[in-house]
């Protein structure tokens, strides 16, 4: 009989993954992984987590661990999240986490453990060691899943991959799990249930300046320029009427966020160049090729044309412009169902004339090229 380490979260996909595992024939072992020290706030609740995953596991009748990976967390994600804000840049430490910590750390302590699986509970699937979406469109994750390459993919299982959310719930209470209603966990683990800002502002020397549109008018004051990000529409504190206010461009060095009313050209975007690549496969299914693509999780689709470049780079030209393209996010590429791989956003390119804008250097000033 082979062996699965789980990967508990304390949540409901993990609780019927669990189950799912027992239930095809292996012999399942449920792993907590816990990755942040709680301060005096206790903004991961991970001893609740825990305690859910026991309940779930004693419930099932499987033996249950926890692992600590909070200092290894702190210094390949947390760090590099941090670097990135600083930057005036807006990091996504979901998909680093999974890289650095739950397919590489985690799948290695479940190796170590005599597992032939890690199986955790994400919405996708892994058809031989082809990354897939999961079925529950409203659910897929493989955006934050496509750094796993095959090989590492041939030694992992997505049990909730072919359901829908609500089958897994379904499924969980039929069972009578304790994690049957349990709230889906959103946000970032270190941030909590805590206001961002002032949980980033321990960490960043951000300093308030002014809210400039691209002609230069000064319309508002803001709290520190890492906080915002582009297409960012709430918390801009602009007053009057009209139409909303977006963040189109920062200067990091200058310490100024660009905004514009409505649905400015400089929010969109025709093209963009990503670098740190990472081919499901091993490699780009040629040097160039049309595929689909997400610049952000929640997004449907573009299509696109892709050219892999000499430098390790690839530059992407959607069909149609995209609102918001955003530096040190992901672009995630697709055919059909099927995730190929994808990159980290560096640099965006569209027709919006850059000559209107204010400043003269541009190297730290994170809208156009």
């Amino acid at each position: 009989m082979k062996k699965v380490v789980v990967a508990m979260s304390g949540g409901v996909d993990s609780s019927v993954a669990l189950h799912l595992i027992k239930q095809q024939g292996f012999d399942p072992i449920g792993l907590f992984m816990k990755n942040w020290e709680e301060d005096e706030e206790g903004p991961c609740s991970a001893a609740q987590d825990f305690e859910d995953v026991a309940s779930v596991c004693e419930k099932l009748q499987v033996p249950y661990y926890a692992v600590n990976f909070s200092k290894e967390y702190y210094n390949l994600v947390f760090q590099d999240f941090l670097e990135g804000y600083k930057a005036g840049l807006t990091p996504n430490p979901d998909i680093l986490c999974n890289r650095e910590i739950k397919f590489k750390y985690l799948l290695e302590k479940a190796l170590e453990m005599g597992a032939d699986f890690l199986a955790t509970g994400h919405y996708a699937r892994n058809i031989d060691g082809q990354l897939m979406r999961g079925l529950d469109g409203n659910k897929d994750q493989s955006y934050f899943l496509y750094t796993l390459s095959s090989s590492i993919l041939s030694k992992v299982l997505f049990p909730v991959g072919a359901l829908a959310k609500t089958e897994v719930r379904q499924i969980a209470k039929d069972l009578g799990l304790s994690t049957a209603h349990k709230k889906d966990s959103t946000g970032i683990c270190f941030v909590g249930k805590r206001d961002f800002r002032p949980f980033l502002g321990k960490y960043l020397q951000a300093k308030t300046g002014p809210l400039h549109t691209l002609s230069g008018k000064y319309v508002g004051d803001h709290e520190g320029a890492a906080y915002y990000t582009l297409g960012q529409r709430k918390g801009l504190g602009i007053g009057g009427a009209g139409e909303p206010w977006f963040v189109v461009g920062k200067d990091m060095e200058k310490n100024i966020v660009f905004v514009e009313q409505g649905d400015h050209p400089a929010l969109y975007h025709q093209g963009l160049i990503a670098g740190t690549v990472s081919w499901v496969s091993g490699h780009a299914p040629s040097s160039s090729f049309r595929a689909t693509a997400k610049i952000r999780y929640r997004q449907m689709d573009a299509a696109c044309q892709v050219v892999c470049l000499d430098n390790g780079t690839v530059d992407v030209l959607f069909d149609q412009a995209q609102k918001a393209i955003t530096p040190q996010q992901s672009i995630v590429f697709y055919q059909g169902d099927i995730c190929l791989g994808g990159a980290m956003i560096t640099s965006s390119y569209n027709p919006f004339p850059t000559s209107l804008l204010p400043c003269t250097d541009r190297r730290h000033l994170h809208l156009v090229e």
